[in-house]
């Protein structure tokens, strides 16, 4: 098979998985596994995403999940043994590190380092977006939590199981 067949084979497939916005197994034209993985617009489903917490994908070391804070709302102070990276899409807040407090807008980067205390408060008018990348993974793969209060209520953690 010629390289630019293989090519379109996986661009027709990662598209699909972009319109149903699942995470997407690629596979050469003979139908044979190549990638597994997530190939999708992060930055849109942050945005579209309606819910408090959404894991979309888990890997063995990492996982991927999407956020929507209210106006005024707040993730809450935390302390993880994991490390903790965040990506505001949208919105305007409050990035609290160890007590110390940071303005926050679409665009900003927030790396938290395992065991310090950290918060993120949406201190705007619109729901702030974001995206967080957890290493190694910290909640049950698949799980959704449309408000902070079911997340509280739900004393759910990793399982070790993984999307794939």
């Amino acid at each position: 098979m010629q390289s630019h067949d293989f090519a379109k084979g996986l661009v027709a497939v990662v598209a699909v998985g972009m319109l149903t916005g699942c995470a997407t197994t690629l596979r050469n034209t003979s139908g044979g596994a190549v990638v597994k993985g997530f190939v999708q617009n992060i930055e849109g489903l942050a945005v579209k995403n309606e819910d408090f917490r959404r894991v979309l994908y888990t890997a063995k070391n990492c996982q991927l999940v999407v956020m929507a804070l209210k106006p005024k709302e707040e993730i809450g102070a935390e302390v993880h043994k994991l490390d903790q990276f965040l990506r505001i899409e949208e919105g305007t807040g409050e990035a609290v590190l160890n007590g110390v407090r940071t303005p926050i807008s679409a665009g900003y980067a927030v790396l938290v380092p395992a065991g310090m205390n950290h918060n993120i408060i949406n201190t705007g008018s619109v729901p702030m977006k974001l995206y967080t990348l957890y290493a190694p993974p910290n909640h049950r793969d698949g799980v959704v939590h449309h408000t902070r209060a079911d997340a509280e209520a739900d004393n759910e953690h990793f399982d070790g199981k993984t999307t794939e």
